[in-house]
């Protein structure tokens, strides 16, 4: 029997990257891609130990014909859609650059599909922030309120993704994730940067952690459980969104507070604001309920939000340790 084929857009991040590893101990047959393979160094596939297992092609998310081309060459089984400015906070700096990056290759992918019409099921990596404030939990039927132009982009994403399921029957499915981490995520997230900071405290390369808004409260997962829910939902018999989520939401200080304490140090002594570099305009509490998944797909988060920050904390560690003076 053939091995299934998956082709992943935006592999060289970390929710592509550990979701590339997951595919491979499955037995896939694994493409990605790249906006210019030749100057890109994989780094976390080249940590994995898997950029050898990979196939590579550079694709352009503005290119449609190329995305298109790709899609009829390879045939996969399966398509993962993660690709698309991720931050946030840059999303108010680059507007139109998240925008584009995030819608483009969405509609590109589902029009091709729509083209081809081949049996291929795709999964497309929406996000807990379309919903903006949620007091109460959030679930797959709580209206979108998006709060940044990354919301907006991936609430405008979400909307094609469904469309293009309900006018064409593409078996085609968002995962609604709220925050999840890895010792993977780059220095310009918040949880990375706590991280991070607390070790080079602690190890005399740094003065103090230099925070905008200290007042909001997230749920956070660890993200290689949640690519197990990418894949999940794709052998589902028919396609659905699902939200993604631990259900346990923490304030930001407690993230904080569990990563100074990992190193031994008491975070307020550390800790600076910069009203800087607070956002024009922020979700103050994000709150999930992802029952649906825990019954259907038979997934839940097993890493809560303290499991998290050690965890990175501890990775941070062994990185930086060696740069001690």
């Amino acid at each position: 029997m053939k091995n299934k084929c998956a082709l992943i857009f935006g592999i060289s991040g970390q929710d592509g990257s550990l979701l590339a590893k997951l595919l491979l101990e499955k037995g896939y047959e694994v493409h990605g891609t790249s906006r210019n393979v030749s100057n890109n160094p994989f780094k976390i596939l080249s940590s994995l130990g898997i950029k050898k297992y990979l196939r590579f092609h550079s694709v352009k998310g503005d290119n449609s014909d190329c995305i298109l081309n790709l899609i009829e060459k390879i045939k996969p089984d399966e398509i993962y859609n993660l690709s698309g400015q991720s931050s946030v906070g840059l999303s108010f700096e680059e507007p139109l650059q998240t925008m584009h990056s995030i819608v483009n290759p969405t509609l590109g992918i589902l029009e091709a599909l729509r083209k081809l019409r081949l049996n291929t099921r795709f999964y497309h990596a929406s996000s807990g922030e379309m919903f903006g404030d949620t007091p109460e939990p959030a679930d797959e039927l709580t209206p979108f309120s998006p709060k940044s132009p990354y919301a907006v982009a991936k609430t405008a994403a979400h909307h094609c993704v469904k469309n293009y399921r309900d006018a064409f029957q593409i078996y085609a499915c968002s995962g609604i994730l709220f925050n999840h981490e890895s010792q993977y995520r780059p220095s310009k997230y918040v949880t990375q940067k706590i991280a991070e900071s607390a070790v080079r405290i602690l190890l005399g390369l740094q003065d103090c952690l230099i925070l905008g808004n200290l007042e909001i409260s997230r749920d956070w997962g660890w993200a290689e459980e949640y690519v197990q829910a990418m894949w999940l939902m794709l052998q589902q018999d028919k396609p659905e969104d699902y939200v993604i989520a631990t259900g346990k939401t923490y304030p930001l200080i407690e993230f904080i507070h569990t990563c100074f304490k990992e190193v031994g140090l008491e975070a307020e002594k550390w800790i600076k604001v910069d009203p800087n570099i607070i956002r024009p305009n922020d979700v103050k509490v994000s709150r999930a309920n992802p029952r649906k998944a825990n019954e259907i797909l038979k997934w839940k988060a097993k890493l809560t939000m303290h499991d998290v920050a050690r965890k990175m904390t501890q990775e941070a560690f062994l990185r930086l340790k060696d740069n001690a003076s």
